[in-house]
C-alpha cells in the first residue's frame, strides 16, 4: 500500500469513528451520524410523545375549567338554598302553596350535593390527570434527547415548527386587536350616548341621571384598562414578530437575501436552517423584552399615578 493510500484510509477511518485527529493527536469526541431509518423513527416517536403530551394537556385544561364551572354553580346553589331556606323558615311565601316552597328547598339542595360530589370526583381526575401530564412531558423529554439536534431534519423540524409560532403570535395580535376595538367602541359610543343622556335630563329625571353615572364610570373603566393593558401594542408587536418571522422562513425556503450567499458561495441547506433559527431565536428574544417593556411602563404608570 502507497503512502497516500494508507493516509486515505487513516483519515476515512478516523471522519467515520470521530477518533483522533491526524494533525494534533487529540480525541475530537465526535458522535457518529445516526442512520436515516433510525432518526426517522426517533422523530416518529418525538411526534408521538408530543401528540400524547397535547392530548393529556387538553384534557387537564377542560378538567380544570369544568371545575371552575362547577364551582361557580355550587356556589349559586349555595345561595339559592340559603335564600329559599330563608323563605321557608320566615314565610315569606305566604301567596304561594307549602309545596312549592319546600320543593324548591329540596331540589336546590340535592343539586348543591350533586355538584358537590361532582366536583369531588373531578378533582381526583384533575390529580391523576396531572400525574399523567408529568409522566408524558418526561417522556418527551426523553424523545427530544434521543434525537440529533445537528441534523438538517432537526433543523427542517425546527423550521416546520415555527409556522406554529407565527399561527400562535397572529391569534395573539387578533385577539388584543379585537378587544383594544371593543373597549375603544364603548369609550367612544358611551362618551356620544353620556353626553346626550345629560343635555336630555333636564329636570330631575331619576332614571337618566342613573343611566348616565353608569355610562360614564363604565367609560371611564374602559379608558382606564385600554391605557393600563396597551392592548394595541401588545397586538402591534405580535403582528409585527409574526411577519418577520414568515418573510425569513420564505427566504430561507427559496434562497433569498441572506439566505442566498456568503461572500459569493451558495449557502448549503443546512447553512440556511441555522441561519434562519438564529434569526428566528434573536425575534422571539426582542418580543420578550417588548413584553417585558410593556409591563413595566404599566406598573411605572400604576406608581406614579398612586
Amino acid at each position: 500500500m502507497s503512502q497516500s493510500e494508507y493516509g486515505g484510509a487513516v483519515t476515512s477511518g478516523q471522519g467515520a469513528t470521530g477518533g483522533r485527529s491526524h494533525t494534533t493527536g487529540e480525541v475530537t469526541n465526535i458522535p457518529p451520524a445516526l442512520p436515516e431509518e433510525e432518526e426517522r423513527r426517533l422523530q416518529e416517536e418525538y411526534r408521538q410523545r408530543v401528540k400524547t403530551f397535547d392530548e393529556i394537556e387538553d384534557d387537564l385544561r377542560a378538567s380544570r375549567t369544568f371545575q371552575r364551572i362547577f364551582v361557580l354553580c355550587l356556589f349559586g346553589a349555595i345561595a339559592l338554598a340559603f335564600l329559599l331556606g330563608y323563605t321557608v323558615v320566615i314565610g315569606l311565601w305566604e301567596s304561594k302553596p307549602n309545596f312549592t316552597r319546600w320543593a324548591g328547598l329540596i331540589i336546590v339542595l340535592g343539586l348543591w350535593i350533586a355538584l358537590t360530589w361532582i366536583i369531588w370526583k373531578n378533582r381526583k381526575k384533575i390529580v391523576a390527570r396531572a400525574g399523567s401530564l408529568r409522566n408524558a412531558l418526561q417522556d418527551r423529554q426523553t424523545a427530544a434527547a434521543r434525537l440529533p439536534l445537528d441534523s438538517p431534519s432537526a433543523l427542517r423540524i425546527y423550521r416546520e415548527a415555527s409556522l406554529d409560532l407565527i399561527a400562535q403570535y397572529r391569534k395573539g395580535a387578533s385577539r388584543n386587536r379585537r378587544i383594544h376595538n371593543v373597549f375603544q367602541l364603548v369609550i367612544i359610543s358611551g362618551s356620544i350616548v353620556a353626553s346626550t343622556l345629560t343635555a336630555m335630563n333636564e329636570g330631575s329625571n331619576k332614571a337618566l341621571a342613573i343611566s348616565t353615572s353608569t355610562l360614564s364610570a363604565l367609560v371611564g373603566i374602559s379608558a382606564g384598562v385600554t391605557g393600563y393593558f396597551k392592548f394595541r401594542e401588545r397586538g402591534y408587536n405580535l403582528q409585527s414578530t409574526a411577519d418577520e418571522i414568515e418573510k425569513h422562513y420564505n427566504a430561507s425556503q427559496f434562497m433569498l437575501d441572506d439566505y442566498a450567499s456568503q461572500n459569493g458561495v451558495p449557502l448549503a441547506e443546512a447553512d440556511r436552517l441555522r441561519l434562519f433559527a438564529r434569526y428566528v431565536e434573536r425575534l422571539k428574544e426582542e418580543q420578550r423584552k417588548r413584553e417585558l417593556q410593556l409591563e413595566q411602563s404599566s406598573s411605572a404608570r400604576e406608581e406614579r399615578a398612586s
